[in-house]
């Protein structure tokens, strides 16, 4: 351990000083870094300028103690005073290289401010240099602790600032008030946007459509508790280079809605999936809900489906299954070509001959009700 001897009439003299360096390290840090520009007026410079008197006032306590210390150990209060100081740094918004630069700054000026009191009061060049290399190692020990403080803090508050934000996505898919949602959003420091857009897909999937998404993007596991699928809502979404992002049948994309109903967007992408769709399952294509709008429409509730569809085939129940199946195929044919013949027969793969055959069977069956809107109207519906 280096030691220093000093007349006291000299540390007086640094003492009386510290004011002075203090405000002339503020002076430098102001004028090198950037990021401190106009920042250190007011309170906060008044604590800086404190911190730095208090950090160089315990060092010069260590260097001239008469016990066995080393100065190059700052003292607990010291330490925890640069500890919080980085913390402060942190939730003010300046990196970690801001702050590491203004300690280097600082330190430097410091030094030359003290170095002046030493070669004023005649201290031999040995003693200045042993001097020199305590300020510094000292210094650099409060860096590390500022350093350290600043890493807890951005670690707690982005811990803190992700909760926020899980919190508010499930606030959106729960479709809370307005007034709630807004609240979340500047709780989480999110920016709404006009529209979001709900993506359910495969956990494996979230990270390519993470990286063409909006920085704004939230994630959060499917709450209806499928395993390994989650649910990102899209800001203001780019919809064709999501569909080209995103890969296999069992993903979806919602339709963009106001931020505030996303909700309405993930319902949709939702029924999507659980419906089974007139899709070939092995497709490498994710369901696009704005291309299934009347599938979506029809399959909505399926027992009325089930109910509609059996009160429209009723007037066949007498005949064979065989019968059955071939006449209500022709029935879908003849309403969806709006009985053309040679259409309807194009689509069953029969002669057009066999097409009136069948509708004149049906014509028996049905009676008047085949001209009958509200009937063509149901049995679309049932049968499409």
């Amino acid at each position: 351990m280096t030691e220093i001897q000093l007349d006291p009439r000299v540390v007086d003299v640094m003492r009386r000083g510290l004011p002075a360096v203090a405000e002339a390290a503020v002076t430098a840090i102001i004028a090198d870094v950037p990021s401190y520009a106009g920042a250190l007026s007011g309170q906060m410079g008044e604590n800086i300028r404190g911190a730095v008197q208090l950090a160089l006032g315990g060092f010069i306590n260590l260097a001239v103690a008469s016990t066995q210390v080393d100065p190059r150990q700052p003292t607990g209060p010291a330490r925890e005073g640069a500890y919080l100081l980085g913390r402060g740094e942190a939730r003010s918004g300046r990196s970690m290289e801001a702050l590491l630069a203004a300690y280097r700054v600082g330190s430097r000026e410091s030094w030359r401010q003290l170095a002046r009191f030493l070669v004023d009061q005649g201290v031999d060049a040995a003693t200045i240099a042993a001097f020199a290399e305590l300020v510094f190692a000292y210094m650099d020990q409060l860096s590390d602790a500022s350093v350290s403080g600043h890493s807890d803090e951005m670690a707690s508050s982005g811990r803190v600032r992700q909760q926020h934000l899980d919190e508010l996505a499930r606030a959106l898919l729960d479709g809370v008030a307005e007034e709630a949602l807004v609240a979340a959003a500047t709780r989480a420091q999110w920016e709404p946007p006009r529209t979001l857009t709900a993506v359910l897909m495969p956990d494996s999937q979230a990270g390519g459509v993470m990286r063409v998404a909006a920085q704004q993007t939230l994630r959060i596991e499917d709450p209806t508790g499928e395993e390994g699928r989650v649910v990102l809502l899209v800001p203001d979404a780019p919809r064709a280079l999501l569909l080209r992002t995103l890969q296999g049948p069992r993903a979806a994309v919602g339709p963009a809605r106001p931020w505030t109903e996303a909700r309405l967007s993930w319902e949709r992408a939702r029924r999507a999936l659980a419906l089974d769709l007139p899709e070939d399952p092995s497709a490498a294509a994710p369901l696009d809900t704005e291309a299934h709008l009347a599938a979506l429409v029809v399959h909505s509730d399926p027992e009325a489906l089930a109910d509609l569809r059996a009160r429209v085939l009723t007037p066949l129940d007498d005949l064979t299954a065989s019968a059955r199946a071939k006449l209500s195929e022709t029935l879908r044919a003849w309403l969806l070509h709006r009985g053309r013949r040679e259409a309807v027969a194009e689509a069953l793969f029969v002669h057009p001959q066999t097409v009136r055959y069948r509708v004149g069977q049906l014509r028996e069956a049905y009676g008047e009700l085949l001209d009958d809107p509200d009937f063509v109207r149901d049995a679309t519906i049932a049968l499409a």
